[in-house]
């Protein structure tokens, strides 16, 4: 089975291929995600201009390569700020996973029924996200389809039932049934592409109303005083400097917060600017300080501050991630939160366990390779991987400590949540890009993790936005780049789970086996064909 093509002249080709570039490209340059809706539509028109052949194969995958490169280069471009290997490596391995199921479509497309090959499109598509998500070594689900609408969180409150992923089902059934439009040119079809664009729009405004803080849905009555503190120390400086003048401006700030009243506190990602031995942490200064400003202004607020901390495991070797210290034992050193309030005997600590690739961690291959590290003022090389969500819970209140590129992982979020977080707090270091769009999308991404879990969040950064969101995505208040400060708002708790917190990323799950299927029909049916012709 051989479809019509449609020629087309390379030139015609090429701009289309850019078309689909630049309208991929806006979802992730704070215009807006509804470009995505329709970016995937040229790149399909060259799809359909080749036959099935390997020669036209291979040109096809030239042209998609050159797609969805443009389109990491074109967004990701500012993480080169930081490191330059993180663009790089973003952009190669993030275009191989949508280069992979745009070419088994077309592949399949030019010999199947456009049932299969559509559903195969679909399917594999988001397999390739919940693979890209769920990869320990190489995990960057910056651009995953349902990010672009990090923006427009009043068209998709849905995400409390898909996560992020509906979002890419939604554009991609979205672009195939635009594609057939165009190509049929009937209005039924057209009538069908509106409804399947609208129809989620109008059931998220539903939701948007329902879940206004004055409705009590998914809320209870229950509020608590929170502050984010904002020091704006810079970042590449950070660890070179005094670290008992950062003690002091951290201190400083905090006697600026609303410590009588305040239940939760947060301080960014390592604010406290020094290595903290896990089995002393009473001990370190700075948490001493603290310890002491909460006691003097009789505070029973808890602190949420970042830090490196360092677990000492003597001469036993847990795993791939310790290091060998010159006195002869193992160790390692984590990207930590602490909970510090005035009893400096409650210090619970959470080890971060999403990871930055290039910075925090590496694949095991490069781990020997020191040229592959990034140095960014402290934490930096192989660090420990946490392995647990725990919330934090203080005077009967959970909160999840997250810290920085965690708020990427609806799911990993979601663990909070199903261990009983309440409502949500995320530390964070925005500096190192620089004033680009990546402080503003890591403050985007968790007003859709807000949707996803219906909790409210606040989010303490060193810069880059501080700032507080309510359980349907609303920014309440922020506090901008290169700002220094301390805000506060009253958050109100909820205690129930979602349908997405509880089953997490299904639809990525369920997309992996009918892929598959796809693809066992597919070669089912071809060598059916094939002997029945021989």
């Amino acid at each position: 089975m051989t479809p019509n093509t449609t020629k087309l002249s390379t030139t015609k080709r090429l701009l289309l291929c850019l078309l689909s570039a630049l309208l991929l490209g806006f979802g992730w340059m704070t215009v807006s995600g509804f470009t995505v809706l329709v970016a995937l539509v040229p790149l399909l028109m060259v799809s359909s201009s080749y036959s099935g052949s390997f020669r036209d194969s291979v040109k096809v995958a030239l042209w998609a390569s050159l797609t969805f490169i443009l389109w990491h280069l074109s967004t990701i471009w500012w993480v080169w700020n930081a490191a330059a290997i993180g663009t790089i490596a973003g952009t190669i391995v993030g275009s191989w996973w949508a280069l992979l199921p745009f070419m088994l479509f077309h592949i399949v497309s030019k010999r199947m029924a456009k049932g299969i090959a559509y559903t195969l499109l679909v399917t594999a598509w988001i397999a390739c996200e919940y693979i890209y998500i769920k990869a320990p070594a190489m995990s960057f689900p910056w651009l995953t389809l349902g990010n672009a609408f990090a923006f427009d969180t009043w068209a998709v409150q849905w995400y409390e039932y898909t996560g992020v992923l509906g979002g890419s089902l939604w554009v991609l059934v979205s672009n195939i049934l635009i594609f057939e439009a165009l190509k049929s040119g009937g209005k039924g079809r057209w009538i069908m592409a509106a409804a399947k664009v609208v129809c989620p729009i109008l059931f998220s405004l539903i939701l948007y109303a329902v879940n206004a803080p004055t409705t009590e849905r998914y809320t209870s009555r229950e509020q608590i005083a929170v502050a984010a503190v904002q020091p704006n120390v810079d970042c590449y400086e950070k660890f070179s400097g005094s670290e008992a003048q950062q003690q002091k401006s951290l201190v400083k700030l905090l006697s600026e917060a609303p410590v009588e009243s305040a239940s939760f506190i947060l301080m960014p990602e390592t604010s406290l600017a020094t290595t903290v031995n896990e089995r002393f942490i009473s001990a370190t200064r700075v948490v001493q300080a603290i310890n002491t400003q909460l006691r003097f202004a009789k505070s029973e607020a808890m602190v949420i501050a970042g830090t490196q901390s360092i677990v000492p495991y003597g001469n036993r070797r847990i795993s791939d991630t310790n290091r060998f210290s010159s006195n002869g034992i193992y160790y390692d050193i984590f990207n930590s939160a602490l909970g510090i309030c005035s009893d400096p005997a409650v210090t619970p600590v959470h080890h971060k366990g999403k990871l930055v690739i290039g910075v925090e961690t590496l694949p095991a291959w490069f781990r020997k390779d020191k040229i592959f590290g990034v140095d960014l003022g402290g934490i930096s090389g192989q660090l420990g991987i946490g392995k647990s969500c725990q919330p934090f819970e203080h005077n009967g209140v959970k909160i999840a400590p997250a810290i920085c590129y965690e708020g990427l992982y609806g799911d990993y979020m979601g663990e909070f949540v199903r261990n009983g977080a309440q409502v949500i707090g995320v530390i964070s270091n925005d500096g190192w890009w620089g004033d680009t769009w990546g402080y503003k999308y890591l403050y985007a991404y968790c007003r859709l993790r807000a949707i996803e879990h219906r909790r409210d969040i606040v989010r303490s950064a060193n810069t880059g936005i501080s700032g507080f969101i309510n359980s349907r995505g609303d920014s309440i208040e922020s506090l901008g780049w290169d700002k220094q400060g301390v805000i506060s708002a009253t958050l109100r708790l909820n205690d129930h789970k979602t349908i997405y917190t509880r089953y997490g990323d299904y639809i990525g799950r369920l997309s992996i086996y009918i892929a598959l299927l796809c693809l066992l029909y597919t070669v089912a049916i071809l060598s059916k064909r094939k002997f029945y012709l021989d």
